[in-house]
């Protein structure tokens, strides 16, 4: 309970002082309604999925200006979701994005609490099948980056996670782990706009360390990498979106810790079933706008994963594929939620989405 009540005290402390930073002091309304710096929206979430059944919840969030007259740095980005399961998983997160100094500093900043009951596959006992798992989880993301040079990033991080997990009929024994990690960022970005770009590059590659010295059990590292390529299409109107990603394991990779096919890689898969230490993706996505605020996407890709429990699926190929449907959250800023549909290798889901999926 006292976990619960720290991490609340960080969700409104996040977000309060982002709406701080950004109050306007003007005195008569109508100053006030002329210099609005705060763009807010509640959003309500619906989704379903195989392993988590029907989620509903809400996610409140707004953009704004850390500095009105700075005109180069992108809106910055903060957010409260709170979402419950009908399988009885919850999760409570806080999301930031902030774009400081004519764009010369970027920060994010993430905390979540919750209670995930899951399920994955187990091949190496006398009944091979699915079986169930809860992970009660505690995260805290925090990173800081500098540009060095024109379209070039590098910071530091700091990303601390605790798990209590249990498994169903013991297929292993509960376990309790706490990481913490220490993050080496570089990033290239050319992109035209960071909510949705419609031209443009962006090369972001991530170093986690868990070395033993700083409060871990083992030692691990992570290497997250990914390139994102826009091209715009129909005289700029749509946009042609491609995206290579690999996210590499390395060394005692907790159980927690490792990847799993779906969500933005690659969509179509929700049962949990292909997980391992690393996972590489190739796709691609198409996406068509019409009228002010709404538009269609499709998209497609394949995915491969290695250091799974299970050999029979390391190194094989996982395609998926699907489309879906996006509408403009904001008034003053280009920045989508919608909902994607997706089939993969004998599996399916949908997918709420906040922003685009790459």
């Amino acid at each position: 309970m006292k976990k619960v009540l720290f991490l609340a005290i960080l969700l409104f402390l996040s977000c309060s002082a982002a709406w701080t930073q950004t109050k306007i002091s003007d005195s008569t309304k109508t100053a006030k309604a002329k210099n609005k710096n705060i763009d807010f929206n509640v959003m309500p979430y619906l989704n379903y999925n195989r392993t988590l059944d029907f989620m509903f919840g809400a996610i409140p969030m707004m953009m704004y200006k850390l500095n009105k007259t700075d005109t180069i740095s992108p809106k910055s980005l903060s957010g409260i979701s709170a979402v419950y399961t009908t399988n009885k998983s919850y999760f409570i997160a806080s999301f930031n994005k902030w774009y400081i100094n004519e764009d010369r500093w970027r920060a994010q900043f993430f905390v979540a609490t919750g209670n995930q009951n899951a399920q994955y596959y187990v091949d190496d006992i006398d009944t091979p099948d699915f079986y169930n798992y809860g992970t009660k989880t505690t995260m805290v993301n925090f990173s800081l980056q500098r540009k060095v040079v024109k379209a070039l990033y590098a910071g530091l991080g700091y990303a601390y996670a605790h798990y209590d997990t249990k498994y169903e009929d013991d297929v292993q024994p509960t376990s309790i782990t706490h990481t913490n990690g220490l993050q080496l960022l570089t990033m290239y970005d050319t992109r035209d706009a960071v909510y949705y770009p419609t031209k443009g590059d962006k090369i972001k590659l991530r170093w986690l360390s868990y070395p033993e010295w700083f409060g871990n059990d083992v030692s691990a590292n992570k290497i997250l990498s990914e390139f994102n390529k826009y091209f715009p299409m129909r005289n700029g109107v749509d946009v042609l979106a491609a995206r290579f990603s690999g996210k590499f394991g390395l060394g005692n990779i907790a159980f927690e810790q490792q990847v799993t096919i779906g969500n933005e890689d690659i969509r179509g898969y929700s049962e949990g079933k292909y997980r391992g230490d690393g996972l590489m993706d190739l796709q691609a996505e198409y996406r068509y706008n019409f009228g002010k605020k709404m538009g269609l996407v499709g998209f497609a890709g394949v995915a491969t994963i290695y250091g799974s429990d299970t050999e029979n699926f390391n190194w094989k190929l996982y395609p998926g594929a699907g489309a879906g449907f996006r509408y403009r959250a904001f008034k003053t800023e280009k920045f989508n939620v919608g909902l994607d549909a997706a089939v993969g290798k004998g599996d399916w889901g949908l997918y709420f989405r906040i922003g685009e999926a790459f």
